[in-house]
């Protein structure tokens, strides 16, 4: 287990999963499918009557379809289970707004600009937010590859995870170790005794 153990005992209230699914295409392009579900362990009165125990409260899809440099050229969203029938699974036309961004580009902050609040559904919104990486993983080792690991290569391109996350930043172990050539010596800060010298 992961995790430390709790130490109180407890009692399952709510599972929500995201499942996220990435497909290459015989056109050349890639299907990233994403699912999110919100199930309660009890029954569960809302304003729109009662959600029965194991019944999903929400399940909803997104798919973007993008290209290798990682831009949107389509979207689908599907609403299968919602807590306001007939009101929040309207929405799905509001996520061709996606259309033409870029993962990798201000994309978190786009979607947020584009379908924040009443402009979206929370759920879909918030699952939008984690799939770039998940483009990203899709992608790995296809059409990324690992491109640029050597010194050899004048031309390569520097690795589209690099300064991405601490691990991969460019002055960091794992990119000495691994990506040499894309490693930059961290600048040592002066400290106030040197900067008086």
């Amino acid at each position: 287990m992961p995790l430390s153990a709790p130490s109180p005992r407890r009692a399952l209230k709510h599972t929500r999963t995201i499942r996220i699914e990435g497909f290459a295409r015989e056109d050349g392009l890639w299907d990233i499918d994403a699912q999110i579900t919100d199930i309660k362990a009890m029954d569960v009165p809302i304003a729109s009557g009662v959600r029965a125990a194991g019944t999903p409260l929400h399940d909803l899809w997104l798919r973007l379809t993008i290209d290798a440099r990682l831009t949107i050229v389509a979207v689908d969203a599907a609403s299968d289970a919602v807590p306001y029938p007939g009101q929040c699974d309207t929405i799905a036309p509001a996520y061709q707004r996606l259309v033409g961004l870029n993962l990798m580009h201000r994309f978190r902050a786009d979607v947020k600009a584009r379908l924040g609040g009443t402009a979206g559904c929370t759920h879909l919104t918030e699952m939008a937010q984690v799939l770039p990486t998940a483009a990203m993983q899709a992608l790995a080792g296809v059409v990324f590859g690992e491109r640029g690991t050597g010194a050899g290569d004048a031309n390569a391109e520097k690795p589209i995870q690099l300064d991405r996350c601490h691990a991969l930043r460019t002055d960091g172990a794992a990119v000495a170790r691994y990506y040499p050539r894309w490693y930059v010596a961290p600048v040592e800060s002066a400290t106030p005794e040197a900067a008086s010298k």
